[in-house]
């Protein structure tokens, strides 16, 4: 059992005081978005024996077991993090794995740089994701019904949004859905510029339903994804809930302090509310053009105490222990790789004392007994 070292990156969404709060450390004053957990070859986590990348190129059956390798090559299939957003990300959706492999392929026969900014795929793998909440956690998931959508803009009042509130009458639901977003994002950037202006103003002044795209408008003026945003479902979780965010499925992330764990996967198309590139013709051809309830997750309880958060998706398992004072110790032990991560309390794993944010790799078929007073959150994968 490895006790992990790992990277927290500084992205300029992240919270200056959510990571730190969590870790017992004093903050930095800069922000801190993500601690990765894992062996993603761009911070990998570090241990006693070298990076996690290392140790498991040294021995991919040992580490992660016979059946995990065959299932998915020599390598941890999936990245754990605290994620901690202190304001929003941006709008996005991922491919599943026959597009990121499509894509990939097309912009490697055309020479795109894998570095460069317009580039959409960074490798042949989809990015699935769950995130559970920490703290109260604020986010965007899925199409509204379109009827709801057109509700809430026309409700704004404002002139040129009508032909968007129209078509979402009009049409049947995947074309209403399409052609809107089309719309908004080929729409002509001063025109947008305006509409979003005036937007950010009627948000401001109706609160209620509309707080929250104000927020977004006031950290992204102008941003044609403030308005798409709106055709997003609205989702506010509770400590120990989460979503699962599929193939297709456009989201954002607004607020808070969670566990995520994706696919080890750097493929992202982008909708709006962020300066960087947006393939309008690609994420066209990626999102799925259907509405529906978010689906908060709750955990399943197991026979032995675990809580499952539970996915379609092989390539990694959440879930979760919380251990009461006095509790028996609890045999964690799987033929898979695991991590686990202490979130509150104190807690043993194996020779290591975890407090909240720490954590260990755990090999596969190795000893992982765990014990003391909190929770503990399991990574592992379906093999």
């Amino acid at each position: 059992m490895d006790r992990l070292d790992n990277t927290i990156r500084p992205y300029a969404w992240g919270s200056p005081t959510a990571i730190p709060h969590l870790l017992g450390v004093e903050p930095t004053g800069e922000p801190q978005a993500e601690m990765w957990m894992g062996a993603h070859p761009g911070a990998p986590s570090r241990t006693g024996r070298g990076t996690l990348v290392e140790v498991i190129e040294a021995a991919p059956e040992r580490e992660l077991g016979e059946k995990a390798v065959a299932k998915f090559g020599p390598r941890l299939p999936f990245l754990l993090k605290l994620l901690a957003a202190g304001a929003p990300l941006s709008l996005q959706v991922h491919p599943d794995l026959t597009q990121a492999k499509e894509g990939y392929a097309d912009e490697e026969r055309r020479g795109i740089p894998i570095d460069a900014p317009h580039r959409n795929y960074k490798d042949a793998n989809h990015k699935p994701e769950l995130i559970c909440a920490l703290t109260e956690f604020d986010g965007l998931c899925g199409f509204r019904d379109p009827a709801r959508a057109a509700d809430l803009l026309d409700a704004l009042g404002v002139d040129s949004l009508k032909p968007y509130v129209d078509l979402l009458h009009a049409q049947p639901e995947e074309a209403a859905l399409r052609e809107v977003l089309t719309a908004i994002l080929t729409a002509d950037p001063d025109e947008m510029a305006r509409t979003v202006a005036a937007t950010t103003a009627a948000c401001d002044r109706l609160g209620g339903d509309h707080a929250p795209y104000a927020v977004l408008a006031h950290h992204y003026p102008g941003d044609p994804g403030v308005i798409a945003a709106m055709l997003l479902n609205h989702v506010r979780l509770q400590p120990g809930e989460a979503l699962f965010l599929g193939a297709g499925i456009p989201h954002a992330y607004l607020s808070g302090l969670g566990v995520e764990i994706m696919a080890n996967s750097d493929n992202v198309l982008r909708c709006g509310l962020t300066p960087k590139h947006v393939d309008v013709p690609e994420l066209l051809r990626i999102v799925r053009f259907e509405s529906g309830d978010p689906g908060v997750l709750r955990p399943e309880a197991a026979p032995d105490g675990e809580e499952v958060y539970e996915t379609p998706i092989d390539e990694f398992r959440l879930s979760r222990h919380v251990l009461p004072e006095g509790a028996p110790a609890h045999d964690l032990t799987l033929t898979t790789p695991q991590i686990l991560l202490c979130t509150a309390g104190t807690v043993r794993a194996g020779e290591h004392t975890l407090t909240p944010g720490r954590s260990v790799f755990v090999s596969a078929g190795e000893k992982a007994e765990v014990s003391g007073t909190g929770t503990v959150f399991r990574a592992t994968v379906i093999a």
